[in-house]
């Protein structure tokens, strides 16, 4: 067993974050005899799977298929229906954001050109 703040330490994290995710059910409340809380080694693969999607920009509540699927015994948090559901409308998301950065990126360039082109005929360059 390990105490919340060697699993802290060991996933780069805080306790108070852990503490979080317990709250939410992605990490199991476990309480020795003492009322302190202690963790399982598997503990650790939890947190490291749910550090690894937040940082890449899922929301905690989308790690939940993942945290169930490696709970199951299975050997990695995407390999169950529900986590890959999750992957397929994350990606459809960044895919939308990606779409809408495009567009935005194409009216600025075309702003940019019209000023340039307006600066140009005023005899004045840009940035003068």
């Amino acid at each position: 067993m390990v105490r919340i703040g060697e699993l802290a330490r060991r996933c780069g994290t805080t306790t108070r974050a852990l503490r979080y995710y317990e709250s939410l059910g992605l990490l199991p409340d476990r309480r020795g005899p003492n009322g302190r809380r202690e963790y399982e080694e598997s503990d650790l693969r939890l947190v490291t799977e749910i550090r690894s999607l937040t940082g890449i920009g899922f929301a905690l509540e989308d790690t939940r298929p993942f945290v169930e699927c490696l709970r199951d015994g299975n050997a990695s948090g995407g390999s169950c229906p529900a986590s890959v559901a999750v992957y397929r409308r994350k990606l459809a998301e960044i895919e939308e954001c990606i779409a809408g950065l495009e567009v935005a990126r194409e009216r600025v360039r075309e702003q940019l050109a019209s000023a340039e082109a307006e600066a140009r005929r005023k005899g004045k360059t840009c940035g003068s």
